[in-house]
């Protein structure tokens, strides 16, 4: 694995991540903030200084080569905190959050209040407030993606039901019956979907591996790195095939009588996956890094950092410097912008994984790679013999 994740200048070391935390945390609320910090630490495989978190500083303005955020808790008479001396809003990211929605003009300064709040008492708690921290800091995505694989005859009241709670809870939610316009190709569409979530929610009802459709998504999911959160139905039992998928168990209590779930069911279903978001993408991720560092040592370069922006610095072995940005998912336009802005005068790549993509897609990727000079667009399977190629240019 990389050696080092900072970034070096002038020999100094800067820290990748840094996170003020402001306004008036609990103690429960700063001990669940530390812990989901070295959780985090620990699945993005980051050494113990590469993500500080500062309590109420007098000022905060971290070096412009750190992702930086801040946590604004709102509590007891928070609304009158002043943070307009500690920060400038308007270039670092801060995150309010308030108890409940109705307490909002109470708890979160005007300053703050034309940002989107979440609720640290609204669902999934400390864990929606925890994820969306790393959203803003930019080590989860933006869009929150999931694909929901069921079979029809058993479990479409439940897949319904999930539909509606997480597209409330801000996912963007892949249902066969709602995401697939008329008139395309629906199985490159599937396809092409599942290679763009972020987890792929299986709701393992007793004859759920019967169906061709179900057992192929899983199978693709576990081929694509993706990870699959397994909702077990109460006659539904783990084999060899599921026993590695993380779990969450449903009970014959937990259904009411129309075969949907009972809304504490409900609730723990999208809180795991909260939590379990994290993990999939990080998981994902090091496996596309990983990828890379195999392609560079193949070939006697070396992977001498990465920065908050997860973009690896190459160094070939004719000498030649390269950015190389590992990304999960599908890539876009804004990948390829992004990438060229970090990379600065350097050479830069973005290596994906081009498996179940549209061929539209990739070929729309080829265009941009030939219209826009500068970067280039690597299969994950090809990374050692593309950057080998570039030796010579």
């Amino acid at each position: 694995m990389v050696s080092t994740t900072q970034t070096h200048h002038n020999d100094q070391m800067t820290t990748l991540y840094s996170i003020a935390v402001l306004g008036r945390p609990t103690k429960a609320q700063r001990t669940l903030l530390a812990q989901h910090v070295q959780l985090t630490r620990d699945r993005f495989r980051l050494d113990p200084d590469d993500i500080e978190v500062v309590f109420d500083p007098t000022e905060f303005a971290p070096d412009p080569r750190t992702s930086a955020a801040a946590i604004f808790f709102g509590g007891k008479k928070s609304s009158e905190v002043d943070i307009s001396r500690v920060l400038d809003v308007s270039s670092v990211p801060v995150l309010p959050v308030a108890s409940q929605p109705e307490k909002v003009s109470k708890e979160i300064p005007a300053i703050l209040r034309g940002l989107n709040c979440v609720f640290y008492g609204g669902p999934g708690g400390p864990e929606r407030v925890f994820g969306a921290l790393l959203e803003c800091l930019g080590m989860l995505p933006r869009q929150r993606r999931v694909f929901l694989s069921y079979k029809r005859d058993e479990s479409t009241a439940v897949a319904v039901q999930l539909f509606a709670e997480l597209s409330a809870r801000q996912y963007e939610v892949f249902l066969d019956t709602h995401s697939i316009a008329a008139g395309v190709d629906f199985q490159e569409s599937l396809w092409h979907s599942l290679c763009d979530v972020d987890v792929l929610l299986m709701l393992d009802s007793p004859n759920y591996f019967t169906s061709r459709w179900t057992a192929a998504e899983y199978g693709r999911a576990l081929a694509k790195g993706i990870g699959v959160l397994r909702v077990e139905w109460p006659k539904a039992a783990a084999s060899g095939i599921t026993g590695t998928s993380s779990l969450v168990q449903l009970t014959d209590a937990d259904f009411r009588p129309d075969s949907s779930l009972q809304p504490a069911a409900l609730d723990r279903v999208c809180d795991r996956l909260e939590d379990f978001r994290s993990l999939a993408h990080a998981t994902r991720h090091l496996g596309i890094v990983g990828a890379v560092e195999q392609a560079v040592a193949r070939i006697h370069g070396r992977v001498e950092g990465m920065d908050a922006h997860r973009a690896m610095q190459i160094r070939l072995r004719s000498g030649k410097q390269l950015v190389v940005q590992p990304t999960v998912g599908v890539p876009t336009a804004i990948t390829l912008q992004q990438t060229l802005e970090r990379a600065g005068t350097l050479d830069s790549a973005i290596v994906y994984d081009h498996v179940g993509i549209k061929a539209s897609w990739i070929t729309h990727l080829s265009w941009l790679a030939a219209s826009i000079k500068g970067a280039r667009w690597i299969k994950s399977t090809e990374a050692a013999w593309d950057l080998a190629g570039w030796e010579s240019t």
